[in-house]
């Protein structure tokens, strides 16, 4: 709980010393592929990731992996890096549903996941990658919590 709340705290300090450094996106719809992994098992899936404004985006991702199908959503908000060009970071999260069925067992549970993370778009090319750090609370069936998840997307931009 504390590394969650130093966590919360570092990221409301990041978004205040930056909001006078955000700059436009430099894209405004990326679409591709999506990666959770960490503690447990690799999920992999389409991901999508579209800009509202000039520093809030939203993302969403479909993922398969070790006997699981996740749907999970989020808001973020990005703030430039001063002198690199197409690097941004961001802080956000959003919530997840986890569909777990394996040797006649099955149950579903709500997650909840903060998101603290660097997104890359390479100038003068369409690819966008992001990685993040995506700590997950889990609720309902076998509540838990993971420190150690991550993600990773690699997408075409248009």
């Amino acid at each position: 709980m504390k590394k969650l709340l130093f966590t919360i705290i570092a990221g409301v300090a990041l978004f205040a010393t930056n909001l006078s450094n955000a700059n436009a996106q430099s894209y405004k719809t990326a679409l591709g592929l999506g990666l959770d992994f960490g503690n447990g098992s690799t999920l992999v899936g389409p991901s999508i990731k579209h800009f509202f404004s000039a520093t809030g985006a939203g993302q969403a991702e479909v993922l398969f992996g070790g006997n699981s199908t996740r749907l999970q959503a989020f808001y973020q908000y990005h703030g430039a890096i001063n002198g690199a060009q197409g690097l941004k970071w961001y802080v956000g999260g959003g919530p997840g549903l986890n569909f777990f069925s394996a040797g006649g067992y099955s149950h579903t549970n709500f997650l909840l996941i903060p998101q603290a993370g660097l997104d890359f778009k390479i100038p003068g090319a369409p690819i966008q990658m992001g990685f993040d750090w995506r700590p997950t609370a889990w609720i309902g069936d076998n509540s838990d919590f993971e420190a150690g998840r991550f993600g990773f997307g690699f997408r075409f931009t248009f």
